[in-house]
C-alpha cells in the first residue's frame, strides 16, 4: 500500500526499554484515488520504529474499495495482512496474486519496485498495513515478491497467535526476514500469557478493545512494551498484533513510500519514478497510470534521532 499523504512525514529510527505507552492512532484520510480512510499509528514522533517495522496502517473496517495504483518503494518489506475483504496485488516483477484473510503478502523492495493494490469486489474492507525497513546491506538487494497462504499458529491456553513473521517460542513463520523480528495476529479467548523475547523491543495494536500487560486498549490504540520482557499477560476476548524486534541500529530517512539512509537517496527515487526510469519497472494492467510523487518539502531531509533513554 502506499503513503498518499500530500505532505509525508520524515522520521528515523532509533532505540529504548520495558515500559507501557500507549499511543494513540490519527487518522489520514485518502481520499481521490481509493476514497477511504486510514489509522496510521506509526511513525509516530515518540515512535519512529519497534524493532524494523517502521510503518503501520490500519484500514477499515468500511463498505469501501480500495483502488490503489501503481507506485514506487525502496529500502523495506510492504506487509500486507487483510482481515477482511480481498485484495488483488500486482507488481513490477510480474506478480499477479489476490491475498484474502488468514494470508500473507510480502513485498521485498530493495533498491526499487512498484505494485498496485485493488479491491477484488465492493464491501467490507479490514486489514493492516505495515513496512520493515531493510538493514543497510540489504537496502538495495533485489527486489522479490512472496505470498504465503498456510501460516504456523502458537497456541497456548487463553490465546492463538498466527506467526507471520519470525517467530513465537518454537513456532517460526515461513517469511522472509532480514533482521531479527516477529508479527503475529492475536485472537484472545481468556487470561492468556505469550511469551516474549527480552532482547526485542515489543508493541501490541488493538485490532479490538483488548487488555495487554494490565493496560486496558481500545480498537486501534498501540501499547509499546518496550525491551527486558520474557512474556506480556492478555486478556478480555478480543483481537490484537503483536510487533517487535532487535532495535534497529541505523538512523534512517522515510519520506512517501522510500526508507533511505540519507536526503540524497530519497530524492534520486523520487526523481527515478517521475522520471518512469527502468528501476522501478512496470506494473501490468493499468493502461500506464501510476500515481505521481508529491513535491519534496523545503530544506534537507534529515533524520529525527531518539534522545539517551530512548524517547524522540
Amino acid at each position: 500500500m502506499s503513503n498518499l499523504d500530500a505532505h509525508p512525514d520524515m522520521t528515523d529510527v532509533t532505540r529504548s526499554h520495558t515500559v507501557t505507552e500507549v499511543f494513540e492512532p490519527r487518522a489520514v484520510p485518502l481520499g481521490g484515488v481509493r476514497a477511504m480512510e486510514v489509522d496510521r499509528v506509526m511513525p509516530q514522533h515518540g515512535l519512529p520504529t519497534v524493532g524494523a517495522w517502521c510503518f503501520l496502517d490500519s484500514f477499515g473496517p468500511q463498505d469501501v474499495r480500495m483502488n490503489v495504483l501503481p507506485h514506487p518503494h525502496t529500502g523495506l518489506q510492504t506487509v500486507t495482512w487483510p482481515l477482511a475483504g480481498e485484495i488483488h496485488h500486482r507488481d513490477s516483477l510480474g506478480s499477479d496474486v489476490v491475498v484474502r484473510p488468514g494470508q500473507l503478502n510480502l513485498m521485498t523492495a530493495g533498491h526499487g519496485v512498484a505494485h498496485s493494490e485493488v479491491s477484488v469486489s465492493s464491501g467490507v474492507l479490514h486489514g493492516l498495513q505495515l513496512w520493515v525497513a531493510l538493514p543497510a546491506e540489504r537496502a538495495a538487494m533485489a527486489p522479490a515478491f512472496e505470498q504465503h497462504v498456510e501460516l504456523p499458529v502458537f497456541a497456548t491456553a487463553g490465546l492463538t497467535a498466527t506467526v507471520l513473521m519470525g517467530a513465537i517460542s518454537d513456532v517460526m513463520s515461513p517469511a522472509t526476514t532480514h533482521t531479527p523480528l516477529v508479527g503475529a495476529d492475536l485472537t484472545v479467548t481468556g487470561a492468556a500469557s505469550l511469551p516474549l523475547r527480552p532482547e526485542f523491543e515489543h508493541a501490541v495494536l488493538a485490532v479490538s478493545d483488548v487488555v495487554v500487560a494490565e493496560t486496558p486498549l481500545r480498537r486501534g490504540q498501540l501499547l509499546y512494551l518496550g525491551r527486558g520482557r520474557t512474556e506480556v499477560e492478555l486478556s478480555t476476548p478480543g483481537r490484537a498484533f503483536l510487533l517487535g524486534g532487535e532495535p534497529f541500529p541505523d538512523d534512517l530517512v522515510m519520506w512517501w513510500n522510500f526508507v533511505a539512509r540519507s536526503h540524497d537517496e530519497i530524492v534520486a527515487a523520487r526523481t527515478d519514478w517521475e522520471a518512469a526510469a527502468t528501476r522501478f519497472g512496470a506494473v501490468h494492467g493499468h493502461d500506464g497510470a501510476r500515481i505521481p510523487a508529491p513535491g519534496l518539502p523545503g530544506g534537507r531531509l534529515t533524520p529525527r534521532r531518539r534522545l539517551p533513554g530512548g524517547r524522540a
